[in-house]
C-alpha cells in the first residue's frame, strides 16, 4: 500500500493545488450517520431538505463535502501531519446520490510565522456545476510524516469495494451507447434513462407517449434536452417499437421502463421480430459484496426458473460475457449445489459434474469452472481446506451459477438485504443487453446496471468486428 507522504511548509508554493475525486453513495452517507451519531433527514431524503426551509438546490450533503476536504488536507496537501484551523464554505446546490463530484484546492498564501496554509475551495460536478466553494486554513507540518496503515475493522465490514464506482468511470471512457428505453411514464424509469446520458456514456432514445414523458419530466424538474423521443400510444406499441430500434441497429442497449417485464420480454423472444440469438437469454446480477473480496457475479435469479444442461450452458457462456466486459478475462465459475459431490439424486451436482466435463471440451469457453460446490465451498477458501477440497476456484470465485431462479434469487437478496451488498444487473443472450429496472432499485443500482449494459454493448461490438 502507497502511504501519503507529508508536503512541508517550506515544499508548499503558492499555486499548488490537490484534488480528489469521489460518487456520493448511499453507503457513504449512512458511514457518516452512523459514526457521527447524526441522523438529520436532510441527508436521506431529499425533499426534506425543501420541506423544511422551503429550498431543494442549496442543502445537501454538506458534511461528507466537509469529509472531503479533510481527505485532501489529509492526505494529500499539505499531507500527513496537517491540522485544520478554520474553514468557511457556501454551498450551492444539492448533492444526489450517485454524483460525482470534483473538490480542488488551490493555495492562495502562507504565513511564515504560524506556518498557517491559505487555501481556495472548490467543488463542482460531473455536469462542470458549482457544488460549494470557500475557504480554508491549515497548519502544515514542519517536518514529514508517513501515515501509518490503520486497520479499521469495523468500518471495513461496513464498507464496499466501490465496485459500481469503477464501473461507471469504465464506461465513461468509451463512446456513448445508444439506449432505448421502452415507456419511461414514471420518474423512476426516466431518471434512470437520462442519468448515463449526465455522465456521457449513454444516449436514450424514449419511446412511450411523448405528451405523458414529458408531462413527468416537466413535474419533476427533469431536463430532456434534446434526447429524442419516438411517439408510441401504449406499453405493449413501446416495447415492440423499442424492440425493433435494436433489432435495426439504430440502437445498441434496451432499458425497461414503466411497464411490466413480460409485456417487454415477449416483444424480446418474439421468434421473428425480436432480439433472440442461438443463445438462452439469462440474467446477470453484478454484486459489491463489503465481505468479498471482489466483484461477485450471481446467474440465473430472474428469467430461467428450472433451466436443463444445455441452459445452464448458455447461463454460463452469458456470464462469463459479463465478467469480460468489466475486465475479468478468465473468471472462475463455481457451480452451486447443495453438497460438493456428484449424489444421483440431487439432479443439480450430475448437472454440475456435466457442464465441468463441458469445459473441458470447448462448450463452455473462457471460464476456469468447477463443480458442485455447496456455497460455503465456493466462496470460502477455508471451508474448503477444511473438506480437503483442492480448486482454483474455491474462495475465490467471479461466478456463481445457481441449480435454479428459486435459489439464485434467494442468494443474491440474502446478500443485498443481510450483507450490505448493492446489485445491478442486466439480461445478457439477446444482440443486445437488456436493463431490467426494478421498483426495489435506487439511483446508484440503475445507473450501475446502465453502465454494465454500455459494456456489454462495447464488448459485443468488438467481438462482431
Amino acid at each position: 500500500m502507497t502511504k501519503a507522504v507529508t508536503k512541508i511548509f517550506d515544499e508548499i508554493k503558492v499555486g499548488d493545488k490537490a484534488s480528489t475525486t469521489r460518487t456520493l453513495t448511499a453507503r457513504e452517507i449512512e458511514l457518516y450517520a452512523s459514526a457521527a451519531d447524526d441522523y438529520n433527514p436532510t441527508h436521506f431524503f431529499e425533499s426534506a431538505a425543501e420541506d423544511t426551509i422551503g429550498q431543494k438546490k442549496v442543502l445537501g450533503h454538506g458534511m461528507w463535502l466537509g469529509i472531503l476536504l479533510s481527505h485532501v488536507f489529509g492526505n494529500d496537501l499539505p499531507g500527513p501531519g496537517a491540522v485544520y484551523r478554520s474553514q468557511s464554505l457556501t454551498w450551492h446546490r444539492m448533492t444526489h446520490l450517485g454524483d460525482r463530484v470534483t473538490l480542488t484546492v488551490t493555495v492562495t498564501g502562507k504565513e511564515e510565522a504560524s506556518k498557517i496554509i491559505y487555501f481556495d475551495c472548490e467543488c463542482v460536478d460531473q455536469n462542470g456545476e458549482l457544488v460549494a466553494d470557500g475557504k480554508a486554513e491549515v497548519y502544515a507540518p514542519l517536518k514529514k510524516i508517513a501515515a501509518a496503515d490503520i486497520e479499521l475493522k469495523k468500518a471495513k465490514l461496513l464498507n464496499s469495494l466501490d465496485l459500481f464506482d469503477d464501473i461507471v468511470e469504465q464506461a465513461c471512457k468509451l463512446d456513448p451507447v445508444r439506449l432505448a428505453v421502452a415507456h419511461p411514464t414514471d420518474k423512476s424509469s426516466l431518471i434512470g434513462a437520462i442519468e448515463g446520458a449526465k455522465l456521457g456514456f449513454m444516449k436514450p432514445i424514449l419511446f412511450g407517449p411523448e405528451n405523458q414523458i414529458r408531462a413527468v419530466a416537466d413535474q419533476n424538474n427533469i431536463d430532456l434536452g434534446d434526447i429524442e423521443i419516438v411517439h408510441c400510444h401504449h406499453e405493449i406499441s413501446s416495447a415492440e417499437t423499442a424492440v425493433l430500434a435494436c433489432r435495426e441497429g439504430r440502437a445498441d442497449a434496451l432499458m425497461k421502463g414503466s411497464l411490466h417485464t413480460d409485456e417487454l420480454m415477449g416483444a424480446v423472444v418474439t421468434r421473428n421480430t425480436g432480439l433472440r440469438t442461438s443463445r438462452r437469454i439469462s440474467h446477470v446480477f453484478v454484486m459489491d459484496v463489503p465481505a468479498y473480496h471482489k466483484m461477485l457475479l450471481i446467474t440465473d435469479a430472474a428469467i430461467n426458473i428450472y433451466p436443463d444442461l444445455a441452459t445452464k450452458a448458455d447461463i454460463v457462456n452469458n456470464a462469463v460475457e459479463i465478467a469480460q466486459a468489466l475486465g475479468v478475462k478468465i473468471p472462475k465459475a463455481a457451480i452451486l449445489s447443495a453438497v460438493e459431490t456428484v449424489y444421483p439424486k440431487i439432479e443439480s451436482t450430475i448437472e454440475a459434474a456435466a457442464l465441468c466435463k463441458m469445459a473441458d471440451r470447448g462448450q463452455i469457453k473462457n471460464v476456469i469452472i468447477d463443480g458442485p460446490l455447496a456455497y460455503d465451498n465456493a466462496i470460502s477458501a477455508e471451508a474448503a481446506r477444511i473438506k480437503k477440497i483442492e480448486s482454483p476456484v474455491c474462495g475465490d470465485a467471479d461466478i456463481l451459477v445457481a441449480p435454479n431462479l428459486e435459489a439464485g434469487n434467494m442468494i443474491a437478496k440474502q446478500l443485498a438485504y443481510l450483507a450490505n451488498a448493492e446489485m445491478a444487473g442486466v439480461v445478457v443472450g439477446a444482440r443486445v443487453p437488456i436493463i431490467l429496472t426494478s421498483r426495489a432499485d435506487n439511483a446508484r443500482a440503475r445507473l450501475a446496471s446502465a453502465a454494465i449494459a454500455a459494456l456489454h454493448a462495447h464488448y459485443i461490438k468488438e467481438r462482431t468486428v
